[in-house]
């Protein structure tokens, strides 16, 4: 696609780039789309290579699922928060969990010390999963549960909470991220080693494909690879790298693709450079949708749809003068909707200094239905298609991410390059590019580099209860001493079995968690098994 003179930049003019480093020229026109064919690029809303929508009405027919991060402290909290989002107007909960439970540690256990219910709800086991749904109605609504490497526990729990209110495995609908390379490449909650880690994640499409057909086996993540510190580009990039690996590992199980592919989804981050988000999403889809056609011969239309969920940008979020996120977060939130997302979190404006208060979860979610009810955003589809600078640019952008899917390819794949540290050192440069632009004043963050203020005014700090791990360590220790132990030895030891072997693992794990063990004592079975991974060991 060829620059005309006339959008050429002025002698000595400065130069405007996006996130990725893509240049921006002071015009767009015609000529800058010389090559591009609507039908190959675009195609309809609704059909191959959906690059503008999975859907042929999109919102005409209904908004996005509104979700507001939820999961703090105890689950008697969490389910607190989760009505009153409800009564809100949410329409879909999605929960965090504490690091001892993402890390596969009970809330007695040494390492969990300081950390229970901090950064997300604790959960050890069926019994805090009781509290944590109580009084909701799990076969209305969908739940997404940020949760890697102990993702298929946390799915069990919830299942098994389900049938215990009578509710049968079609009926549950709702995503576990369960994207355990994003975790090696830029976030560190993993467990296992990759190899063993892949197989629970395949183990668990496959229990799913069986046992619970409408929920979505895994959130392909980027979000987390941008908060890193990526560009736009390489947050595409690595997660599609991620997603390949994902379906060659469950083909290579032996899965046909049109059996698991309807359900996986992605994760995506919604940043400030409104049109350079845009095309991401875009250009997303349309890789998505070829690389299932061409590479992997999917022929079920929903195999090849890009499905997925945006959360704002948390990185993005400053602690001086924190009511300007709101607009950072209305900005971010018009991007998702323009780019066709399926669901959304905004987040609180307060949530760089802790936990968002129940006035910032409110004022986020009023953000959504703002732009979702007044903006006029959803009255027609895909609505920038045909821009010349949205169309330029959603071609640069799959041009430079599918440029990364080839060096990843010649490097032997996602996990290959994850151990080779290829992604992670990638992202780094990319980080130390940005931090040094904002500290340089090239990139101005308003309230940071610029337009400062003298004092900072005091801003309201969501509260932790301190007695709250003292409470979970009570109830983790009761469900021990309250249990049949001899039935939860046989389970666990089922499961430390199946493990050596070559079964489905949640099988045998469903059934230790019926009995009562719990979230650690799974885990512990399976590092002994698989061992721990060790960066660079």
């Amino acid at each position: 696609m060829g620059v005309t003179p006339q959008c050429q930049e002025p002698e000595g003019a400065p130069e405007h780039q996006t996130d990725s480093g893509i240049a921006i020229h002071p015009v767009y026109r015609a000529g800058d789309l010389d090559d591009w064919d609507p039908d190959v690029q675009l195609g309809e809303p609704g059909t191959y290579p959906y690059t503008r929508g999975i859907h042929p009405d999109m919102y005409r027919s209904k908004l996005w699922t509104m979700r507001q991060y939820a999961g703090f402290g105890s689950a008697e909290a969490t389910n607190q928060r989760f009505k009153f989002l409800l009564d809100a107007g949410q329409t879909g909960l999605s929960c965090a969990f504490d690091l001892p439970t993402q890390m596969g540690y009970d809330s007695d256990h040494p390492r969990a010390e300081g950390e229970v219910g901090k950064v997300g709800v604790a959960i050890d086991s069926l019994a805090d999963m009781r509290l944590l749904m109580a009084d909701l109605p799990m076969d209305k609504v969908t739940t997404s549960m940020t949760i890697n490497a102990t993702g298929a526990i946390l799915l069990l729990l919830y299942q098994l909470v389900a049938e215990e209110h009578g509710i049968p495995g079609d009926k549950i609908r709702g995503t576990i991220q369960n994207d355990i390379l994003k975790e090696y490449i830029a976030r560190g909650t993993y467990i296992y080693p990759p190899r063993p880690s892949m197989r629970l994640i395949v183990d668990t499409f496959a229990y799913c494909a069986a046992k619970l057909p409408n929920w979505n086996t895994i959130s392909i993540s980027g979000y987390h690879i941008r908060e890193a510190g990526s560009t736009a580009v390489q947050e595409i990039a690595f997660t599609l790298a991620n997603g390949i690996a994902y379906v060659e590992a469950a083909i290579a199980a032996g899965m046909d693709i049109d059996a698991f592919a309807p359900r996986l989804s992605f994760f995506w981050n919604a940043h400030n450079n409104l049109f350079e988000e845009v095309a991401k999403y875009r250009a997303a889809r349309r890789m998505w949708a070829r690389i299932m056609t061409e590479r992997f011969g999917a022929s079920d239309e929903r195999s090849k749809m890009l499905r997925f969920h945006t959360q704002t940008g948390g990185s993005t979020l400053t602690a001086q003068q924190p009511e300007n996120n709101i607009v950072r977060v209305a900005v971010q939130t018009l991007a998702a909707a323009l780019g066709g997302t399926q669901s959304l979190h905004t987040n609180g404006f307060d949530e760089a200094l802790g936990l968002p208060t129940t006035r910032a979860a409110k004022i986020a979610l009023r953000t959504q239905q703002v732009v979702g009810f007044e903006s006029g955003v959803a009255d027609t589809v895909d609505p920038l298609a045909g821009s010349y600078y949205v169309e330029s640019l959603t071609d640069q952008v799959e041009a430079a991410a599918t440029a990364y899917l080839e060096r990843i390819d010649e490097l032997g794949g996602a996990v290959a390059a994850i151990e080779a540290r290829f992604m992670q050192e990638e992202i780094e440069v990319a980080a130390y590019s940005f931090a040094k632009a904002v500290d340089d004043g090239e990139k101005v963050v308003v309230g940071v580099n610029r337009f400062t203020d003298a004092e900072q005014e005091p801003a309201e700090v969501f509260p932790i209860d301190v007695k709250l791990q003292e409470l979970q360590v009570e109830r983790t220790r009761s469900v021990r001493a309250a249990r049949d132990q001899r039935s939860v030895d046989r389970a666990l030891a089922e499961v430390a079995q199946t493990a050596r072997g070559e079964g489905n693992l949640l099988v045998p794990m469903k059934v230790a968690l019926k009995q009562m063990a719990t979230l650690g004592e799974v885990s512990d079975v399976l590092r002994n098994e698989f061992g721990v991974y060790q960066p660079g060991g």
